[in-house]
């Protein structure tokens, strides 16, 4: 039966077992408060009478009573409410034992009847809804790797000081051949702009002087270029040759040099005994 299924359950369990023989929808206790206080009301009504030992027609007619008694009674005054109640226990008597409708009637006093007012606030009155809703992406945290690829915090952050000073290395030479690739160009067009005649009367040895000219300050440029970036590249081999000097202590360290000494000399001796 499925009203002692819901007797057995908690009441959260309970609550949706009731809602689902009664045949609702599926529904939010915070946005739809008032279906949820009713489902409250008749889940509580049907407990207690269970509780007090009452047969399960009884039980089924006290949930029923319940339901008409909040539909019946909105929008009415307290005094006809009251009216209401009783007359709905003088109509269920004949299904009731002869005290169970006392029982009944105070249950419904001490509930619905002293909080009447409260009642007829949620089922009358409708709720001012102000829904902000919001979309939050969750990103999943990426799969870590197996426990024996790992390494201390110390190991890993001297090994990234040496990758970045080898990128940097390697970005420096990359940027030297592209200036001088760049320069080579633009002596290119300063050559070419040095043979077109500015003047007609233009003499060889001025023309001449000024093809020198150009090429002298292409070179210089190129020089000052490539001394430079070796300048910077030394200075970054500097810098990772004194990073390599002092590496981080693994843990546990390793064992001194004379105890792996007798290791592999005992392993070397066992090997030659099992041959």
């Amino acid at each position: 039966m499925p009203l002692a299924f819901m007797s057995l359950c908690q009441r959260e369990e309970g609550r949706q077992c009731l809602r689902e023989l009664l045949r609702w929808e599926e529904f939010d206790d915070v946005r739809d408060l008032r279906r949820s206080i009713e489902l409250d009301s008749l889940y509580s009504s049907i407990v207690f009478a269970m509780e007090k030992g009452l047969s399960w027609p009884a039980v089924v007619e006290a949930g029923k009573l319940a339901e008409e008694l909040m539909n019946e009674t909105k929008g009415l005054p307290i005094s006809q409410a009251i009216r209401v109640l009783k007359d709905k226990l003088v109509a269920c008597e004949p299904k009731l034992s002869p005290f169970k409708p006392c029982v009944l009637g105070e249950y419904f006093y001490h509930t619905l009847i002293r909080h009447y007012q409260l009642y007829q606030f949620v089922l009358c009155r409708e709720r001012d809804v102000e829904q902000t809703s919001a979309h939050l992406e969750i990103c999943v945290p990426p799969q870590p790797l197996p426990l024996m690829a790992g390494i201390e915090a110390e190991v890993w952050h001297y090994q990234q000081q040496l990758a970045a000073l080898s990128a940097a290395e390697v970005q420096k030479r990359t940027n030297m051949l592209l200036l001088r690739e760049t320069l080579h160009l633009e002596r290119e067009h300063m050559l070419q702009r040095a043979c077109m005649p500015t003047h007609p009367g233009a003499f060889l040895a001025e023309y001449l002087k000024e093809v020198i000219g150009t090429q002298i300050q292409a070179l210089h440029e190129i020089l000052q270029t490539e001394i430079q970036t070796t300048f910077e590249i030394l200075e970054l081999r500097l810098q990772k040759r004194a990073l390599s000097l002092n590496p981080p202590v693994p843990y546990p360290p390793p064992p001194p040099l004379e105890e792996r000494t007798k290791k592999s000399t005992k392993a070397q001796e066992q090997k030659k005994k099992k041959k």
